[in-house]
């Protein structure tokens, strides 16, 4: 009879079930502290159950995935692990927010090469804050201990999201010339451009840790600040301005036949945006195109709900300004600019 103390172990082959187990436990009070009335079951089982609320008309899903690219490299190069899961949650959520719907449950996928539970779980609790940020419940995941797919220290991270919104209060409504843009203020770069990013990087000592840090600035969760707002029915259209930034999103929301006049002078640029371009040598054109400039979020209202809308955002803790307006336009959508920074 083979001496099973000799024989392979999974262990042996890189996977450790007793460190997935150690995890779970972790992890779990963290996800129940997310929890809202919808759900029935989390973490545990082979799915998370959620009931939908009662009281609703013609209730849609609206369903969102994504990651945090290689933000994720900088994160581990740094030893910080404590708010990368608040830009996992940020960049699906906010996606689901702009077609009106409010954020109720989300998932994440963790897969490493060397599962450390405590490590992991401080992702975890990253995430755990992001779903509360955005008042939706942890309801579930997978974590998957790969050594053939990732070197040790090497984790990735993607989540799903899902919101509800009443379809008569579906976004985007129709836009037409004449309404206006508002910016919503970003807090960084947000989870984008990040490969451009490593490349200025490149060269910078770690111990210039001020300058690192501020790339890691989570990205804004935009739930909170508008919901009431999208429950008046004032704002037309959303547009989450993540890769290819106001080039890119906001033709997303616009129909053909008219263009984004948008008035860069309008909002102060970022720093960091500065000190990128000027590292990186970046063209103007490029930055636009690659990063959100300092705008993360854009809401298309009627003029006479510009002012309205801007002051309730305001008084709820988030910058916003009018930087444009959407304008008859031949062909394709598209965006223009009213004047050229230096």
């Amino acid at each position: 009879m083979p001496d099973p103390t000799s024989s392979p172990r999974y262990r042996d082959a890189g996977v450790d079930i007793e460190a997935g187990a150690e995890l779970v436990r972790r992890i779990s009070p963290l996800a129940r502290r997310t929890f809202n009335d919808g759900v029935l079951a989390g973490p545990g089982g082979f799915g998370g159950l959620y009931r939908l609320p009662d009281g609703l008309e013609e209730p849609v899903l609206v369903c969102g995935a994504d990651g945090v690219g290689t933000k994720l490299l900088l994160a581990q190069r740094r030893g910080r692990r404590d708010s990368i899961g608040i830009d996992l949650v940020a960049m699906c959520a906010n996606d689901v927010l702009a077609h009106g719907a409010r954020p109720l449950l989300f998932l994440d996928y963790y897969a490493c090469g060397r599962l450390d539970a405590a490590e992991a779980a401080e992702v975890v609790r990253g995430i755990a804050d992001g779903c509360r940020q955005a008042g939706c419940a942890l309801l579930g995941g997978e974590t998957a201990e790969m050594p053939r797919m990732y070197a040790a220290g090497r984790y990735d991270l993607a989540g799903f999201c899902v919101g509800l919104v009443e379809r008569a209060r579906l976004l985007p409504r129709p836009v037409a010339a004449g309404d206006l843009l508002l910016g919503l203020d970003a807090s960084g770069a947000h989870a984008n451009g990040f490969s451009l990013i490593h490349d200025i990087l490149d060269g910078l000592p770690d111990d210039d840790l001020e300058m690192i840090d501020e790339f890691l600035v989570p990205t804004t969760i935009y739930s909170p600040y508008l919901m009431n707002i999208l429950n008046s029915g004032r704002v037309l259209a959303l547009a989450h301005i993540t890769g290819g930034g106001l080039d890119g999103n906001l033709p997303r929301i616009l129909p053909d036949g008219t263009r984004a006049a948008i008035d860069p002078a309008s909002w102060k640029r970022p720093a960091i945006f500065g000190w990128l371009q000027e590292r990186g040598r970046i063209g103007e054109a490029e930055m636009r195109r690659v990063f959100n400039c300092g705008i993360g979020m854009v809401a298309a209202v009627r003029a006479g709900d510009a002012e309205p809308v801007r002051a309730e955002l305001d008084a709820a803790g988030m910058p916003a300004r009018v930087i444009g307006e959407i304008v008859p336009g031949a062909g394709p959508a598209r965006v223009t600019y009213a004047e050229a920074r230096p």
